[in-house]
């Protein structure tokens, strides 16, 4: 039955956010839909083309040092050995291969990201908000974003107050969004829905309107710390309640799935289901990305594959 809830904005204004359930088996059922679809040929080399462009290459562990994000901002610079560029160039079949969308890093590691990818069009991303948790006051929240941007993060991930939002706290979170957006600045916000502690598909529709209303410029589904992490299914939900909100505001908002998406094979089915659902308006790193550590390696295989008809061992690749 569908519902709705509000939320306040400035001056008190009551703002409708829809509530209605999802069917979880249809939504199921359509997912695996996707991953039935076979992409030959010239179709599937331009498809791989394409995921590398909209890769977050990401490292976001304890144990990360400046040595290890500038070797990974080479890569996103130069994804192959250059041996390796050789042998596929040399082939009719090849074209230049793109860098990636962003370098995500913690905001202790953003001015060596920074000074890595200057003068290049990749994005620098960080996590903030007392990332994966979200368990900080908003003043804190707020100050981690602003030292981010300050450093030179041109991107933010931030992760909503799960806490709030399963307790029905809907205005700390919506009002927790719009003050870390107007921290942002120019930078581009990304909010994480962790959709794995919302659990149901009603819950993540609604999330992901709440966090359009309230400013996001893409959604995007996990931290990659919680499992479930990315799934078709839970993707489908979000994409959809795009299309609803850009049919309503004729705002386009980015869509980011993140976590366990580990192949090729897998990439492309979320972009055969982007592109049912959305659109090819929403086949670019503007509108879709994906948050991945290990996606890059097996799309750089495969276009070796198609190129020359042969695979490359893993290891020619760096280990992310």
């Amino acid at each position: 039955m569908f519902q709705e809830r509000f939320v306040r904005g400035h001056g008190g204004k009551k703002i409708p956010i829809p509530y209605y359930p999802i069917d979880q088996v249809g939504a199921d059922e359509r997912a695996q839909f996707f991953t039935k679809r076979s992409i030959k040929k010239e179709s599937k080399i331009n498809a791989l083309y394409t995921i590398i462009s909209m890769i977050d290459l990401t490292t976001l562990e304890g144990a990360d040092t400046p040595g290890k994000v500038k070797q990974m901002c080479a890569k996103a610079r130069f994804p192959v050995p250059r041996g390796v560029y050789q042998d596929i160039a040399n082939h009719p079949k090849a074209k230049a291969l793109p860098s990636v969308a962003a370098v995500c890093v913690y905001p202790s590691m953003v001015p060596h990201a920074a000074e890595a990818l200057e003068g290049t069009d990749i994005q620098v991303a960080s996590v903030a908000t007392a990332f994966p948790s979200g368990q900080l006051p908003i003043d804190l929240k707020v100050a981690d974003v602003e030292r981010a941007v300050e450093f030179g993060a041109t991107e933010i991930d931030m992760v909503i107050n799960r806490g709030a939002f399963l307790s029905g706290d809907y205005q700390t979170v919506f009002d927790e969004i719009i003050q870390i957006k107007e921290a942002c600045g120019d930078a581009h916000l990304k909010v994480i829905l962790e959709t794995g502690e919302l659990v149901t598909y009603d819950r993540v529709h609604f999330a992901s309107q709440l966090s359009m209303l309230a400013g996001a410029d893409f959604i995007k589904t996990s931290t990659g710390k919680v499992q479930p992490a990315a799934t078709l299914p839970v993707t489908l939900v979000m994409l959809n309640a795009i299309k609803d909100y850009y049919k309503h505001t004729g705002v386009k908002v980015g869509m980011k799935p993140a976590g366990g998406i580990r192949t090729a094979k897998q990439a492309i089915a979320y972009l055969c289901m982007v592109n049912e659902v959305l659109g090819s308006d929403w086949l670019t790193p503007d509108l879709f990305r994906f948050g991945a550590s290990t996606l890059l390696n097996d799309v750089l295989k495969q276009i070796y594959k198609q190129v020359t008809g042969r695979y490359y061992y893993d290891k020619i690749f760096s280990l992310d």
